[in-house]
């Protein structure tokens, strides 16, 4: 073209030239029109990507209870309900599930009947998941929806309250219940007329323990001078949860605080003792080994004990919040709103090492052990990393600050929504 414009006395190739230049031009128009056509929506700052309404199907590698599982889903199902944030709702408590009065609440966690300073704020913020909705779930439902079914929880004082949550949920909409104790449950109700069954069975390590003397004839852990102790049996289930097994159609399960309590299972003074097949560990094993030993031997055996098509979650350890501070060193929890993204990478990094890097320490654990296994993960951790401001603290009555437990009505009550969601994706898909 530019050899051409040259020779302008030449009628044939100025032709040409204009006839190339627009050529050009509608070319130019039309990959600008196709670009914009296809123009994608950028992602959202620090590095979260754009919400979508609608997500359409796709094929996708899940992970789901540590079995990696090829799947092809939509929205809700293919959404990793633990990925997401906090967003202030300032009329959520004006439709609280359950009201303090409900009598199941522990004492030492109902802020609102002990006037902590933010109990009502606490549930005025919602978890809203990056790529989907994580709805309320509706008790009226839910207890039609899983009518004759028996639901346990299986664990620590942490699982006691995820259960006292569902169990003033559902309280409110149905108050015909029996109060009993199946299989061993610390406590259980039934819903009379939907036969459903929610119970909650004790357990710290899910292994059998107890107080371990030295014997005065000696013996192999008396020669390397233990003189007491807690014997944990890790090859055999604690009674008060074996039975649970044959009885449950759904089973949620949790351990982790007291592998990492040294108040109770001193070094020194009352160290875990391991036995397996009835004798000692030898050498002695630090108790985050005897933590995978358990729980080699205890998800085999639920598996194999369960009823058939019997529902198993293992639940993420749910993480503290202590500050300047364990809890018997002064640690305290005054905070009045979550943390930010920054805030919680200070407290539960185990590259930093602080008071509360229990939380991931425990769930690598749990991770690698139920690697393949039947269950499925019920991942409450992150969502709760951020809630430093929803504990008892002060309020629960103790004489140092509750940094563990959570305020009723409070954070459980997502756990629950969580539980709902993947049960309800689970009976869709069967």
């Amino acid at each position: 073209m530019a050899a051409r414009e040259h020779h302008p006395k030449k009628t044939t190739s100025s032709f040409s030239s204009s006839r190339l230049l627009f050529i050009f031009i509608l070319c130019l128009t039309t990959l600008f029109i196709t670009s914009s056509l296809f123009k994608t929506s950028p992602k959202e700052q620090h590095g979260h990507q754009t919400e979508q309404q609608s997500i359409p199907e796709t094929t996708s590698l899940e992970t789901d209870g540590g079995e990696a599982v090829l799947t092809k889903s939509s929205n809700s199902a293919s959404c990793d309900y633990s990925d997401g944030r906090w967003i202030y709702d300032p009329t959520a408590d004006k439709s609280l599930r359950y009201y303090q009065t409900c009598k199941e609440i522990f004492k030492g966690w109902n802020c609102i009947g002990s006037n902590k300073f933010n109990a009502i704020e606490i549930v005025k913020w919602r978890w809203k998941p990056y790529r989907c909705e994580l709805p309320q779930f509706d008790p009226l439902l839910f207890l039609k929806r899983f009518a004759n079914t028996n639901i346990g929880f299986v664990g620590d004082s942490l699982n006691r309250n995820m259960f006292v949550s569902l169990f003033c949920t559902l309280r409110r909409i149905s108050s015909e219940v029996k109060k009993w104790r199946p299989v061993g449950a610390d406590r259980g109700f039934t819903f009379l007329k939907y036969n459903l069954t929610i119970s909650y069975h004790r357990t710290n390590l899910l292994a059998r323990y107890g107080r371990w003397v030295a014997n005065t004839n000696g013996g192999v852990l008396e020669s390397l001078g233990y003189k007491e102790g807690y014997r944990i049996d890790v090859d055999i289930p604690e009674g008060t949860w074996e039975e649970a097994l044959s009885f449950h159609n759904i089973l949620i399960f949790n351990t982790g605080h007291w592998w990492w309590a040294p108040a109770k299972f001193d070094p020194g003074k009352s160290p875990m003792l391991f036995f397996e097949k009835g004798t000692p560990v030898m050498p002695p094993v630090l108790p985050d080994v005897g933590l995978d030993m358990v729980l080699k031997h205890m998800i085999p055996l639920v598996q194999k004990r369960m009823r058939p098509g019997t529902t198993i979650f293992f639940r993420t350890q749910s993480p503290r919040h202590f500050e300047g501070g364990d809890w018997d060193q002064g640690g305290s929890c005054q905070r009045s709103q979550p943390l930010s993204p920054q805030e919680v990478e200070e407290f539960f990094s185990i590259e930093n090492n602080r008071t509360n890097v229990e939380a991931r320490l425990v769930n690598g654990h749990l991770y690698n052990a139920l690697k393949g296994s039947g269950f499925h993960m019920l991942d409450i951790t992150h969502m709760s990393e951020y809630r430093a401001d929803a504990h008892p603290s002060t309020a629960g009555g103790k004489k140092h600050d509750d940094c563990m437990h959570w305020c009723l009505p409070g954070i459980t009550d997502t756990w629950n929504d969580l539980f709902v969601a993947r049960l309800n994706n689970m009976k869709s898909k069967n």
